[in-house]
């Protein structure tokens, strides 16, 4: 396929994607949202607890690592 032909299809699909509007159901929406379905990241995230080491503060984005700092 050619350049062109390649290009108008992409125009063609990119314009369709632009312009496509869903209708959307703003109760069903609100029904997600509202629901107490997130309770379960809770439940599984208490799961892997052991495994998370909150007292770990040796790495900082902005500064060196605690074995550095140390050592100077």
């Amino acid at each position: 396929m050619g350049r062109g032909r390649q290009k108008a299809k992409h125009t063609k699909v990119a314009r369709e994607l632009k312009y496509f509007s869903p209708n959307t159901d703003y109760t069903a929406l609100e029904r997600e949202l509202t629901s107490s379905n997130h309770d379960d990241y809770s439940e599984e995230a208490s799961k892997w607890a052991e495994y998370a080491d909150d007292e770990d503060d040796s790495y900082v984005a902005d500064e060196e690592p605690r074995e550095q700092r140390e050592r100077a």
